[in-house]
């Protein structure tokens, strides 16, 4: 369960961080707004189960070597551009939901609590994601970021939450060798980057800061 929970909170941790890139260049001034709000909730929920796992939640955050991060390669990739953000934004919240209810069911009854609370939350982030979905989803640009990253987005959910997944966004599943690289346990690329950009603070001045 451990490593269940900490996949979940890097993926909100890193997904948060990469939400927050839109900040200032978002195509209209309402989603500088949004993105930066759903960064900021992202981050937030990443805490609070980092909290759940250890007693320093900011060492547990930025102190780990970049090999011992457990977030899934989707969360990872820099999408700059507007089709592809809205495609991870809806995709991630697809699968997310899956999971956060899976997590309500918890014996433990810390975990059933706070995935409850992170649920009602992501509630929003699903709104605001379907809104654009229903915008953009007859646009070649859209449908194409979604075929792009469909098979990172299987990536992120255990084999067991796959097929559920699928039927939701209507989709067949990836095989195998399309999976290959995108699903957790190994990292892109792109993640070096962003872990040097995110721990840099923390790495320059350990003992005084705080996020």
């Amino acid at each position: 369960m451990n490593e269940l929970l900490l996949g979940l909170a890097d993926d909100e941790l890193v997904i948060g961080w990469r939400d927050s890139e839109w900040t200032g260049i978002a195509p209209m001034l309402e989603e500088d707004v949004a993105f930066s709000s759903i960064a900021q909730n992202e981050i937030g929920h990443a805490r609070a189960v980092y909290e759940l796992l250890a007693e320093d939640a900011d060492a547990l955050a930025f102190d780990r070597p970049l090999e011992e991060y457990r977030c899934a390669p989707l969360v990872e990739l820099r999408l700059l551009d507007w089709a592809h953000a809205i495609a991870r934004r809806w995709l991630y919240e697809e699968a997310d939901e899956i999971r956060i209810s899976a997590l309500m069911q918890d014996d433990d009854p810390r975990i059933a609590g706070l995935a409850a609370k992170i649920n009602r939350e992501e509630a929003y982030h699903r709104m605001h994601a379907e809104m654009w979905r229903e915008r953009l989803a007859d646009t070649p640009q859209f449908q194409a970021a979604v075929d792009d990253l469909w098979p990172y987005a299987a990536g992120l959910v255990p084999t067991e939450q796959r097929e559920a997944l699928a039927t939701r966004i209507h989709r067949s599943l990836p095989s195998d060798k399309v999976l290959l690289g995108k699903e957790r346990g190994v990292h892109t690329e792109q993640l070096a980057e962003l872990w040097d950009e995110m721990t840099s603070v923390r790495r320059s001045a350990p003992a005084g800061a705080q996020w």
